[in-house]
């Protein structure tokens, strides 16, 4: 599994990664694509809205689960990743293939970027799945 360097983890194996100033892309781990299994729908209805750090801002629907997404701090929602968006020709199984990628669920912008060091790197994330 891959976890890279310049995100931050969740214990609920959600990932944030910070781009320029307060603006960040969260998204879903390796391990948490690979525990689902094969993404089938993704719902997110928070655009616009402020979510509080472990709030919900969506689900992801498996073939055999759905499970809530938790927002790593909080930030207000800018965008939903159209590219997984099945409502807008996307495909949600591009977080199977690419979670750290193109299969990045929402874009952010952060309350206060300074939240982002409550959360896990990749070397603490894999030591908690161990």
């Amino acid at each position: 599994m891959h976890f890279p360097d310049n995100c931050k983890y969740t214990e609920d194996h959600e990932w944030i990664r910070l781009e320029s100033g307060n603006i960040a892309y969260v998204g879903i781990t390796d391990f948490a694509q690979s525990e689902l299994g094969e993404l089938v729908y993704i719902e997110v209805e928070t655009v616009g809205q402020t979510i509080d750090a472990h709030g919900v801002f969506g689900t992801v629907e498996a073939v055999k689960t759905t499970s809530d997404l938790f927002m790593p701090v909080k930030a207000t929602v800018l965008e939903f990743n159209p590219a997984i968006d099945d409502a807008r020709g996307g495909n949600p199984a591009l977080i199977n293939e690419d979670p750290y990628g193109q299969g990045w669920i929402v874009k952010v912008e952060l309350a206060n970027p300074d939240d982002l060091n409550t959360l896990m790197d990749a070397a603490a994330y894999q030591a908690h799945l161990a």
